[in-house]
């Protein structure tokens, strides 16, 4: 009994290591996502402007490039889907495609929020075996020392996940966003070549 709790607490002790890499990777990760993000959210302001003029105008078959510059991310989707000569199918496939794309450009926030906080539970979790052996024994440096590793990593692990959970929701609703623009520009296309037949 004593080796197989030996050896969980010596697997344990030697995640932490793996475990805080991966933790400041992630706080990294979100970082640059969030700086990103304010340059996104100036972008989108100035692109809703410019799409709502343009969705007024119907004169879909001419993507304006300014949208290029301020939604880099659905211009290609845009000048694909307001072709005249596609078929209800081939528009269909391209909000599809877009999707997929919405999903991968989200990953890169969900992962770190879900992640995040787990890795810095397991961070504070770990360094308490030894922080509690510390006490034990009366090495009050040592058990000090892991306490604040333990608190450093939930501290790091909560900041991740609500930077990715801000992050998450408001691209979610512009992803939303831009799918249901995707899917008026092919019923209007559909609907204009029902009429010209």
């Amino acid at each position: 009994m004593n080796e197989l709790t030996g050896l969980l607490y010596w697997i344990s002790t030697g995640l932490l290591i793996p475990v805080i890499i991966v933790l400041l990777f992630f706080f990294i990760r979100i970082l640059l996502s969030a700086g990103g993000f304010i340059s996104q959210f100036i972008q989108r302001l100035n692109y809703d402007k410019t799409l709502n003029t343009w969705l007024k105008a119907k004169n879909y078959e001419n993507v304006p490039d300014s949208i290029q510059k301020q939604n880099a991310f659905l211009y290609p989707f845009l000048v694909d889907i307001t072709q005249p000569l596609k078929q209800t199918s081939e528009r269909e496939k391209t909000i599809s495609d877009f999707e997929i794309e919405a999903d991968k450009e989200l990953s890169k926030v969900k992962m770190p929020a879900r992640l995040g906080p787990m890795l810095g539970l397991m961070g504070t979790l770990i360094p308490m075996g030894p922080a509690l052996v510390g006490l034990a024994s009366g090495d009050i440096a040592g058990m000090a020392q892991n306490m604040q590793v333990a608190f450093s990593t939930t501290v790091v692990g909560i900041v991740i996940g609500a930077l990715g959970f801000v992050l998450q929701l408001i691209k979610t609703r512009w992803f939303a966003q831009d799918v249901s623009t995707l899917e008026f520009l092919a019923d209007y296309q559909t609907e204009s070549t029902k009429d010209e037949k």
